[in-house]
């Protein structure tokens, strides 16, 4: 393995002929146009250094998200800001859902920190209860890590719990940092952004490489209402680590809004669909707002599906999760019964 390390994602289709991948999240129609010009049009500017403070990208981004352009921080992928926080804030104690995106805690651990996990169930269709804030209370943690929508549950948090959540950072003094990634897929939830000014504990994470299938180009934001935060945070990043052909793609995509409505409507057709033909094979399938299902089914089903040239994720390296758990992307309706009549032959 390259670097003896193990990747614990999807999207890894590079040891072997895969022509569906329903292991990564990404969008089904896969990059728009516009940004595929954008990108073209941007080539004959590599031999330059790209803008260090991506001032045309905070731009855009302040312009869409409607918060000031200094609450907005860029970087080379979520992941790149997911560390860059925790080096930024170093909390010594953290708690995280489980299960949940891996990153999290992988980032916490390089900073010495304890991590916590509150344990979502199959039976409570993977959501977090109330009881959570009783949680909280008594673990009493300097940072909490929430996924919203969850990877890989797909569930959003209730918006009346989160703003609970939300309420209980400020009066007892913790760092909340929401992923908001697959908000923009998603057909329901809500945001924190209003909140950002008046809460400067609040974080909030999002990316383009789902909303706008740019997982290749590694563009990530972060916005938060403490610029003391996102000073520090900069500082942990190296220099230039936003591309000029990242940069153009980000400004092109938040354009493309039409696609991401048709994104929308797609998935809100297909992942009923989906999920009824899981369910027809026996498999349990966890209700899911987003743009992908986690179900629970045969052992060695990854392995089956790859030699037919089908990916999808295997969960059973999650934290609550383990062998039997997978989680498949809703994509485009022929590549959906794809995936089914493949999944009948095995």
């Amino acid at each position: 393995m390259l670097y003896q390390t193990k990747n614990p994602h999807g999207g890894d289709i590079y040891a072997g002929e895969i022509r569906l991948d329903f292991s990564a999240n990404t969008n089904p129609f896969g990059t728009p146009q516009g940004v595929i010009h954008a990108l073209q049009a941007a080539l004959p500017q590599m031999h330059r250094y790209p803008d260090p403070y991506c001032r045309e990208l905070t731009q855009a981004i302040s312009d869409f998200e409607g918060v000031p352009k200094e609450q907005i921080l860029c970087g080379n992928g979520a992941a790149e800001l997911i560390y860059a926080y925790c080096e930024a804030v170093r909390p010594k104690s953290a708690v995280e859902l489980a299960p949940t995106f891996s990153e999290y805690a992988l980032a916490l651990e390089r900073v010495g920190c304890r991590v916590e996990r509150y344990e979502l169930h199959p039976e409570q269709e993977f959501e977090p209860g109330e009881d959570f804030l009783a949680f909280l209370a008594r673990t009493r943690p300097e940072a909490v890590f929430l996924c919203n929508p969850n990877n890989p549950t797909g569930k959003v948090i209730a918006p009346p719990l989160l703003q609970k959540i939300l309420a209980l950072s400020a009066e007892k003094g913790f760092s909340l940092f929401v992923d908001e990634c697959f908000l923009d897929l998603s057909d329901s939830g809500e945001s924190l952004k209003p909140f950002l000014r008046e809460n400067p504990r609040l974080f909030l994470l999002k990316a383009f490489t789902k909303s706008y299938g740019m997982a290749g180009v590694r563009l990530g934001y972060c916005m938060s209402g403490n610029s003391g935060l996102l000073t520090e945070m900069s500082h942990m990043v190296q220099p230039w680590n936003v591309s000029s052909l990242a940069q153009a793609a980000g400004v092109a995509a938040l354009k493309e809004q039409d696609f991401l409505r048709k994104t929308r409507a797609c998935i809100a057709r297909e992942r009923p669909w989906l999920q009824a033909q899981l369910e027809d094979l026996g498999f349990w399938v966890c209700p899911s707002h987003a743009n992908f299902l986690l179900f629970q089914g045969d052992a060695g089903l990854p392995e089956k599906l790859r030699k037919k040239g089908i990916a999808i994720r295997n969960c059973d390296n999650y934290h609550g999760l383990g062998p039997g758990w997978y989680r498949v992307a809703v994509r485009l309706h022929g590549e959906n019964e794809e995936l089914i009549r493949a999944m009948k032959e095995a």
